[in-house]
């Protein structure tokens, strides 16, 4: 059978020699090649197939079924034709698709949902970037940098990060910890001299770095009124109980179907009037929010982090160091100094060799002098809502609480590089070598664990830790919301908002799956605006969770 199969393709294929020899012919000058020969060779397969159906129909074996000759049934000169070779039962494995394709769905729902966060607040400019596993996978740039000259944002606009500057800065304090070169325990006095002893209530109370980074030092914020501050928070804790309070009862209520409870009624009732009789002023209402402080606005520019300390340092402190959560950017500058006494070097120029080895090459200071390319405007809107540019400010006083500039695919090279170190030290026994990370695993253990006493105000299911805000992995019933464990940071300056989001993947701790990929496993958010006052942490964790289910898909 296979030799007459081989004999009708050959008489199908003109210019075939019956020896198996290719002759030139005038016939074969005939047949155009895709008519006669195509033609001869689908009636070889369709011979082939039937062939074949045939065979397996009757139970043969798979031996005498398989579709081609054996060698020994070929006739003499005959050769092994295409069209009865056999083809292999599965394709081979597509390739990945690119990132573009793999999360197309993520990148059109996010753009989606900045484009409605850009018009709900009136944006001019806001720029995201997103990257899964150590990898950029998604940047872009909506709206205006320069809305009187048109100039769009993309990717490589530079902008304020605002407050995500204290989570670079936390980086400075960790290498010099790491290095012995900085105790994070002793009073700030061993290095700053310059900054003066304090007391609270007529008791001696020591300031350490640690309690800074943690804002848990008692320095004021921008608000300068002591009064005012207390009274805003004893407003909140107030109301906090409040809700509480009234959380029980309706779980109370509940239980006992209806009923009430008489002690609880009791204290709603004592709250009540405890803040009826306090009256309007225990409200924080007359308070002035931060982009109504003068110190905000600041021209004077400082040549050192020791000279901006006159701002605050012989202010008394708010409450007792330790005790309460008081978020303080001027606790931060007072880190700047405590750096360059530790390092040795100038903030500035410490900072720039981390900037360095972080590969993070748009990452400055912002000065009004030096040309910074791709630097966007700052916007906002004035009393009758119409866009404006903002007032001139000189930020030196506050580099490390407040005073860089950045891009968002610099703010993802460093937000990898804190979760690959975070990471390296949960994977152990594999067979290729891991560099390490430019931090220490411990070391990045203890910056993102939430510190007792604090308060993270962009999400208030978290803790502030060491310069970032933690929320914690926690779930309270079963197929109900699941809370992700994540760190972020966020940022509200003079005409800019900002957002650093990091959503680490679950990985379990010191496992030996050798299969496993090397870190950053997990996905990282940045958005930046040139807008004040605009939310972004809710946003970029939507974002982050859209991009992790297609990344789990």
């Amino acid at each position: 059978m296979y030799r007459l199969l081989g004999a009708a393709i050959r008489r199908a294929i003109p210019g075939e020699s019956y020896g198996g020899q290719r002759r030139r012919s005038h016939q074969q000058a005939k047949w155009p090649l895709g008519h006669g020969w195509v033609g001869g060779l689908g009636l070889g397969l369709g011979l082939a197939l039937g062939a074949k159906l045939v065979s397996e129909l009757r139970g043969a074996s798979p031996s005498s079924s398989s579709g081609a000759p054996r060698p020994d049934e070929l006739a003499p000169g005959e050769l092994l034709t295409p069209a009865l070779v056999q083809l292999p039962r599965q394709p081979p494995a597509p390739p990945h698709p690119p990132a573009s394709e793999r999360y197309a769905r993520a990148i059109e729902s996010s753009r989606d949902l900045l484009h409605r966060i850009k018009d709900e607040v009136g944006a001019p400019g806001i720029v995201v970037g997103v990257s899964v596993d150590g990898k950029e996978v998604w940047s872009e740039g909506l709206g205006y940098a320069d809305v009187e000259n048109r100039v769009p944002c993309k990717p490589e606009t530079v902008m304020r990060i605002a407050s995500i500057s204290k989570s670079l800065t936390m980086v400075a304090i960790a290498k010099l910890w790491e290095e012995g070169r900085l105790d994070l325990d002793i009073p700030v006095q061993k290095y700053v001299p310059e900054f003066p002893e304090k007391e609270y209530e007529g008791e001696k109370v020591s300031v350490t770095t640690r309690l800074l980074i943690s804002h848990l030092s008692g320095i004021r914020h921008y608000e300068k009124d002591m009064k005012k501050v207390k009274e805003e928070k004893a407003y909140k804790a107030l109301k906090m109980m409040k809700e509480t309070m009234e959380f029980n009862q309706d779980k109370d209520l509940k239980e006992i179907g209806g009923k009430s409870n008489e002690k609880n009624d009791i204290a709603k009732v004592k709250i009540e009037q405890d803040s009826e009789g306090k009256g309007r002023n225990s409200k924080p209402g007359k308070k002035k929010n931060d982009f109504e402080q003068d110190e905000l606005y600041l021209k004077e520019k400082f040549e050192n982090s020791i000279e901006s300390l006159r701002l605050f340092k012989n202010d008394p402190l708010f409450f007792k160091p330790g005790s309460q959560f008081l978020y303080s950017t001027f606790g931060y500058s007072l880190l700047a100094a405590v750096i360059e006494r530790a390092s040795g070097q100038k903030f500035l120029d410490y900072m720039q060799k981390i900037f360095h080895d972080l590969d993070m090459v748009t990452t400055v200071q912002e000065e009004n002098e030096p040309m910074i390319y791709n630097r966007a405007r700052f916007y906002v809107y004035n009393k009758k809502g119409r866009l404006v540019n903002t007032p001139y400010v000189d930020n030196s006083y506050k580099w490390a609480g407040g005073g860089f500039l950045s891009t968002v695919g610099d703010l993802l090279k460093f937000g990898n590089a804190m979760l690959y170190g975070y990471q390296i030290g949960m994977i152990k026994n594999l067979n290729e070598k891991l560099l390490p990370g430019y931090l220490k695993p411990e070391t990045m253990v203890m910056i993102w664990t939430p510190v007792p006493n604090t308060e993270m105000s962009w999400d208030r299911e978290g803790k502030y830790a060491m310069a970032w805000g933690v929320v914690e992995k926690k779930q309270k019933y079963g197929s109900c919301r699941q809370q992700r464990h994540y760190a972020s940071h966020t940022g509200g300056a003079v005409g800019a908002s900002s957002v650093l989001l990091i959503l680490p993947e679950d990985l379990e701790v010191e496992t030996s799956d050798n299969r496993m990929a090397i870190p950053p496993r997990g996905v990282i958010v940045t958005i930046i605006c040139n807008m004040q006052s605009v939310g972004l942490n809710s946003t970029a964790l939507k974002i982050a969770l859209e991009f992790d289910k297609d990344k789990s898909d």
